[in-house]
């Protein structure tokens, strides 16, 4: 199984991407694991909200293949803590699938077609964080329920 992150815009803040690339590559001796951005839409101010939801959830959708499972990361969705999260990740390792693809929407969250094509939507808190930050979340979670699998150190029980 392979982990895809698509994540909408770039990262501005220097010190953040250190911390992403850094857990990124560490999460990188467990798993294959990549980061993919989609680009911010251009000239927003002249669309709504939704007009800007459907536009990024096409994007979205064009980076998915038939195969893939979709996970949003959604303010609405499950929540677990760290060792569970560790087995979602191992079920999900076990069921044979190709690529487990979690994604991190625009502002204003995802468009309904994203909702409908999701295989399921997990919470990193019900706390809102910039787009940014959760990025770094994510990875580093991931990275933590490796841990947990291989029964290391890193997370302390």
């Amino acid at each position: 199984m392979t982990i895809k992150l698509l994540a909408i815009g770039k990262t501005d803040n220097k010190e953040l991407q250190s911390l992403i690339d850094e857990y990124t590559r560490r999460l990188g001796f467990y798993i294959k694991f990549s980061l993919e951005i989609i680009p911010d839409i251009k000239n927003v101010k002249n669309l709504s909200e939704e007009q800007q939801k459907q536009k990024e959830g096409t994007l979205i959708l064009n980076k998915l293949t038939p195969t893939d499972v979709l996970i949003l990361l959604d303010e609405k969705g499950k929540q677990f803590n760290s060792v569970d999260f560790s087995g979602y990740l191992q079920k999900h390792m076990n069921s044979g699938i190709k690529q487990l693809v979690f994604v991190i929407g625009g502002p204003y969250g995802f468009s309904q077609d994203v909702y409908n094509k999701s295989n399921g939507k997990i919470s990193l808190s019900k706390m809102t964080f910039s787009h940014q930050m959760v990025r770094l979340f994510i990875i580093e979670q991931l990275y933590r329920g490796f841990t947990i699998l291989k029964n290391e150190p890193y997370h302390h029980r």
